[in-house]
């Protein structure tokens, strides 16, 4: 259940999902071996090989954050204005993909704005090429971070390594042409990973991806055990707004409030880092940006709480000073 609501969340309707996951493409059906292969076979070391293919390496939490701070705060949004869900353009999933430009991300911007807080943008290859003026929006201030979501949210596992690649250098180029900058930072849509994500991420130079849940706090990705360069700035499923908000049955703002102020509370009182993925399309509706109002409100009360953008965080505790 949790992952049809996960992928309902980045878009697609659940009818789609299920034809999706009765007519697999064979890139998909090799991302997960144990559905012809059950685990429940596998010998240990067979075992003890997989888990060394992608491993968290030591926790980066630094001693201390920038100035001081008690604790950091890395708010993130997924922007996939622009992505096709359906054939057909009167769709009702593709009209919500307008509003999350026209409606949810300027209201999301007067939030942040009102607060001077920065937010890392996570936004698709298609919306800066079809939409550069809405991109223009989020970097008129200055504070805040522009990465890579895809090219037109595909998942990663369902193309060939070759055609992940293509579309990968078609949305970093299309990003660095609307913002002036190659952007640094990589979310995986649906934080789907292939066997060649990863590679990729490294042959195009990222300082860090933001797509794994290893640990509350950010650390450096191995492969084979070895060290890779490449840090993690973790999401997860409890943090992102879409878990709260599907399309039927959500929860209320207030209820998505208390769980947020529940894990900032304890990520402050643990001196670590505070990270939350949303979506203007979703937490860009009048209530719920109401809510995100009221928790930067509540953050702001605690002395010494580090605002910052994924970046922000990622180089300073590569280089904590």
């Amino acid at each position: 259940m949790l992952l049809a609501v996960a992928l309902g969340a980045c878009g697609r309707s659940a009818p789609e999902r299920v034809v999706a996951a009765q007519a697999q493409t064979p890139a998909a059906a090799q991302s997960r071996p144990d559905r012809g292969d059950p685990t429940t076979n596998w010998s240990d070391e067979r075992i003890r090989d997989f888990w060394k293919q992608v491993e968290a390496g030591a926790s980066l939490k630094p001693a201390a954050w920038p100035n001081g701070a008690t604790a950091a705060v890395a708010l993130s949004f997924d922007f996939q204005m622009g992505t096709v869900y359906e054939p057909s353009p009167a769709a009702s999933t593709n009209t919500n993909s307008q509003y999350d430009g026209r409606v949810g991300l300027p209201r999301v911007l007067k939030v942040l704005d009102k607060h001077s807080v920065p937010a890392s943008f996570f936004v698709t290859g298609v919306t800066a090429t079809f939409y550069p003026d809405v991109i223009k929006q989020i970097v008129a201030s200055g504070r805040h971070e522009i990465g890579v979501h895809g090219w037109i949210h595909e998942n990663n596992t369902s193309v060939s390594a070759e055609e992940e690649g293509r579309l990968l250098a078609k949305a970093i180029a299309a990003l660095e042409a609307a913002t002036g900058k190659r952007p640094v930072g990589y979310r995986s849509p649906s934080w789907a990973f292939s066997a060649a994500t990863l590679d990729l991420l490294r042959k195009n130079r990222f300082l860090y991806d933001s797509g794994m849940m290893a640990d509350d706090e950010p650390y450096e990705i191995l492969v084979g055990g070895q060290r890779t360069g490449l840090l993690e700035v973790p999401v997860e499923w409890m943090r992102d707004d879409a878990m709260y908000y599907p399309r039927q049955n959500p929860h209320t703002p207030d209820e998505v409030f208390d769980v947020f102020r529940a894990e900032f509370d304890k990520a402050y009182e643990e001196h670590g880092l505070f990270q939350v993925t949303m979506h203007p399309r979703i937490s860009g509706h009048r209530s719920r940006a109401a809510m995100l109002d009221k928790l930067i409100t509540y953050m702001k009360q605690r002395p010494g709480v580090w605002f910052a953008t994924h970046e922000q965080v990622a180089r300073y505790v590569t280089h904590p000073k």
